[in-house]
Parts: structure tokens; C-alpha cells; sequence
């Protein structure tokens, strides 16, 4: 009797989930979908700005220089040691 009884709660379970299922689901992928069309929203916006942003710049000279070094430091590595061949 123990066996039915947990078989037919089983059963129960397993039916009622998958109502559960079918009422909520459609809302669920609802809900996700709007969040992604969202979050592609924002991402397209940034992309959008960003190439405008590149667009107005289009037929600017733009000279970027090279930092100079200040004080013109030369570092000594080490003493210099001059060889001579021995015959």
C-alpha cells in the first residue's frame, strides 16, 4: 500500500508541475526576452554613439607627439673593459 501511495504522490507531483509549467513559462521567456532586447538596446546605443563620435572627427589633422625625455640621463651599465688578442 506504502508503494502505490508514493507512486501516486510522484504522479501528483509530476502533474502539477508540469501545469505549473505551462502558466508560467510563457511569462518567464516574457520577462527574459524583454531584459535581452534591452540590454542589446543599450549595447547598440553605445556602439551608435561611439561611431558618431568617429564621424565628426572625419578630415581632422590629430598630431600626436611622443613624450620627450627630460634631463637626458644616461645610465652607466658597467665599466667598460677593452680586450687584447695575446699571440
Amino acid at each position: 500500500m506504502a508503494f502505490l501511495k508514493t507512486i501516486l504522490i510522484i504522479l501528483l507531483v509530476y502533474y502539477l508541475f508540469k501545469i505549473l509549467v505551462k502558466m508560467f513559462a510563457p511569462k518567464i521567456f516574457g520577462y527574459a526576452a524583454k531584459k535581452t532586447e534591452e540590454h542589446f538596446k543599450e549595447k547598440f546605443g553605445e556602439f551608435t554613439q561611439q561611431n558618431n563620435r568617429q564621424e565628426d572627427r572625419v578630415g581632422d589633422v590629430i598630431i600626436e607627439k611622443k613624450p620627450s625625455k627630460k634631463g637626458g640621463t644616461s645610465e652607466k651599465v658597467g665599466d667598460y673593459i677593452d680586450f687584447e688578442e695575446i699571440d
